[in-house]
């Protein structure tokens, strides 16, 4: 336990650069109302360019660049995924509305079953 991580408090560097990208973005917004007379071109491109701007400056602070390494990472491991072939996935779909086929017939036996037990013999409500 001697060597265990610990979590400092964000510097207030970091605090900083995290207030600027949050203006930035709600800049990008306000820009977005504040251009209602313009094309909606100019308007979505208003918000995207302050998503771009706060993200390029919360990547400037400590969490930020944590956060792209994971991102980075996420994704090389997402390449490690081996997806199944085309016959294998139709043999899985296959064998699963098999099942699922066999599922209802046997509950809905189950249901008939207990139906006429309970109705027809110890209730006797079926004559």
């Amino acid at each position: 336990m001697a060597n265990a991580k610990i979590e400092t408090v964000t510097p207030i560097r970091d605090r900083l650069l995290a207030l600027a990208a949050l203006a930035a973005v709600i800049a990008g917004l306000v820009g977005f109302y504040l251009l209602s007379d313009y094309p909606l071109v100019v308007r979505v491109s208003s918000v995207l360019a302050g998503v771009a701007v706060g993200a390029g400056i919360g990547l400037l602070s400590e969490p930020g660049k944590r956060f792209f390494d994971f991102g980075r990472e996420s994704v090389r491991e997402a390449r490690k995924v081996v997806w199944p072939t085309r016959r294998e996935t139709f043999q899985m779909t296959g064998l699963v509305f098999a099942f699922v086929l066999l599922m209802a017939i046997f509950l809905w036996a189950t249901d008939r079953g207990l139906e006429y037990v309970l109705y027809d013999l110890i209730l006797g409500w079926r004559k």
